[in-house]
């Protein structure tokens, strides 16, 4: 008798994987985490670890990730595959979810790393996930009548696991290409100066702002003739377009740089200028004294 037979008319188990392939399942899977947790390693080192909660959120996914690869890779246990595999979906859920609404008021752009990190996490969900819902070749042996219910799924495994695997992933990719590319097209990269840059006052300082009142910052590795904030750095800090003015009373001078793209940009007293995706709305200011992207973020004081 085959260890997926059924007994006294009871349902037939889920087909065992085995051998190689369930190896295979075992390395790929905590591999895919290991990569994922390195992806949020870098962008929390690289200047995530300044934002409030958000930094701590990408700290506790690097460690989990870590441990919980470890654990795949060591035991081969279906309980931490399941466990990898739901903390793979929780971190895709929550890219997406910073994606459309934002998470701690911090609102997430469209970036390589990102794309990248919600592949593997939709990879690493699928082999860990399979691993997880099929039998261990010592289940499958066993001859005795299984048990119906939750307990008999989470020991033999579920039938069709594969299917099951398969539609979760394509659902996954559907909903994360369609999320990134919304928010692609949705942001043009780049602020405008139009109308006018104007001044205001938040925390006691009055600052520097577009003609719609959002705070403008500029970035200390910059010089007054080229900008060194590019790709996933811009994506984040768009780029205010030039030229600008000034509206009235609002003393400074105001100019343009050519950025690598060939784009102007407008600067403020020798100072290209940013806006920030977190600020959410007008008297905003939570790209003050950042450290992001290689380099420390100032809000655009304006005395005189």
């Amino acid at each position: 008798m085959q260890g997926d037979t059924t007994i006294q008319g009871e349902p037939r188990s889920a087909r065992a994987v085995t051998g190689w392939p369930r190896l295979a399942l075992r390395v790929a899977g905590a591999g895919l985490l290991f990569a994922a947790g390195g992806i949020h390693l870098d962008l929390y080192l690289t200047g995530f670890r300044n934002l409030p909660t958000i930094g701590w959120l990408f700290l506790f996914q690097v460690i989990a990730a870590f441990a919980l690869a470890l654990a795949v890779l060591i035991t081969g246990s279906r309980l931490a595959a399941a466990a990898g595999a739901l903390f793979a979906l929780a971190t895709l859920g929550g890219y997406l979810l910073s994606l459309w609404v934002g998470l701690f008021g911090f609102k997430e752009v469209r970036t390589t790393a990102g794309i990248v990190a919600g592949v593997i996490e939709v990879a690493a969900a699928a082999a860990l996930g399979l691993l997880a819902l099929t039998p261990s070749p010592a289940a499958a042996g066993r001859h005795q009548a299984r048990a119906g219910g939750i307990g008999g799924l989470v020991r033999d495994g579920v039938p069709r696991a594969g299917w099951l695997v398969a539609g979760v992933s394509v659902l996954a990719l559907v909903v994360l290409g369609g999320s990134v590319a919304a928010v692609g097209s949705g942001s043009s990269g780049s602020a405008s100066a139009g109308g006018g840059l104007k001044t205001a006052t938040i925390g006691g300082v009055t600052v520097l702002t577009t003609a719609k009142g959002f705070t403008l910052y500029w970035f200390a590795p910059d010089t007054p003739t080229k900008s060194v904030c590019n790709s996933s750095c811009a994506a984040y800090w768009p780029p205010v377009k030039g030229p600008a003015a000034l509206s009235a009373g609002v003393a400074g001078q105001v100019g343009t740089i050519k950025r690598s793209d060939g784009s102007l940009q407008a600067t403020y007293n020798g100072h290209p200028l940013y806006t920030y995706v977190a600020d959410g709305a007008p008297g905003q200011a939570k790209g003050n004294n950042l450290n992001l992207n290689g380099g420390l973020w100032y809000e655009v004081k304006v005395s005189g």
